[in-house]
């Protein structure tokens, strides 16, 4: 549990998710990455929830969420599947409209839902990524080898999962120190650990963060590229960090990317692995907080 948050479980989209919520204020929802859930935000959210009205969901197919199993063309994990888990989720709240912020997987979330429900997003909030179709786009032999985990975990099924299955929780364990710029698990509490660790241990769950990946190959690399060339922009304002020694990083100028994006675009960068909201949850905060607060 997250500090001062009450938990629920609420159906929408065809799944249930399991939310954390907290606070008073405006609408703000935080969406985590791989491979973590709700327990990425342990720091940044109870800080949030004395501003705003913060709603932490575990996507479908990590945390406690539903893991339904993922179909032949991969839409079952895509961003534009797991959009509509938020928007309905804001439905069942009565929230017509919030703020949304979200990193590695989460990122993508939000920035779909800004695409295809632009009506729903106020400001958006991006942490440590640069759009799928140009992540891909800009792959070579350095980013092939740091973020090796694009190609492997979108293998077809079942090859990544029993690879993983083998000893998943070394495999979590691995995974987290490698993206950390200080490469060890200092930063991640022993409660975030373990529920990093037990959801890479339930079959259903390993199997959704693969599908994950498995449409960010295919589904959602070829929707950005269909928006991309119809000119499609991100009408919300967006804030977007990086860190000094995270994956976007590697990619140029990934600032430059999201401004091809995004009418109103703002960069911060900050002293970091890939697990900002851990590593350096005060730049996190000096990012957003202000960001945020200006909506109103």
């Amino acid at each position: 549990m997250i500090d001062g948050f009450t938990q629920t479980r609420v159906a929408t989209n065809g799944v249930e998710l399991s939310v954390h919520r907290g606070g008073t204020g405006a609408p703000l929802i935080l969406l985590h990455g791989y491979p973590q859930n709700h327990m990425c935000w342990e720091h940044i959210a109870p800080v949030m929830a004395g501003q705003f009205d913060v709603i932490v969901p575990d996507l479908r197919g990590y945390g406690d969420s539903d893991a339904p199993a993922d179909d032949a063309t991969h839409s079952v994990y895509s961003k534009r599947e797991m959009a509509k888990d938020i928007v309905g989720l804001m439905e069942v709240f009565g929230i017509p409209k919030a703020h949304v912020l979200g990193h590695d997987r989460g990122g993508r979330v939000a920035y779909r839902m800004a695409l295809d429900h632009p009506d729903k997003v106020d400001r958006l909030g991006i942490i440590e990524i640069v759009p799928t179709g140009d992540f891909w786009a800009a792959w070579g032999a350095d980013l092939a080898m740091k973020a090796y985990h694009w190609t492997f975990l979108a293998q077809p099924a079942p090859l990544p999962e029993r690879m993983i299955a083998a000893d998943p929780a070394a495999y979590i364990d691995w995974t987290l120190k490698s993206w950390t710029l200080s490469e060890d698990l200092q930063v991640f509490s022993e409660a975030a650990l373990a529920g990093y660790r037990k959801q890479a241990c339930d079959a259903a769950r390993l199997h959704a963060m693969c599908a994950d990946y498995r449409a960010g190959a295919t589904f959602d690399k070829a929707l950005d590229e269909a928006d991309k060339a119809a000119g499609r922009k991100i009408t919300s304002p967006l804030m977007f960090l990086y860190a000094e020694g995270g994956f976007p990083a590697k990619t140029g100028d990934p600032a430059e990317l999201w401004k091809a994006w995004a009418e109103d675009v703002q960069t911060a960068t900050c002293e970091s692995g890939h697990f900002a909201m851990e590593e350096n949850p005060q730049a996190v905060l000096r990012a957003f907080l202000p960001f945020f607060k200006e909506a109103s």
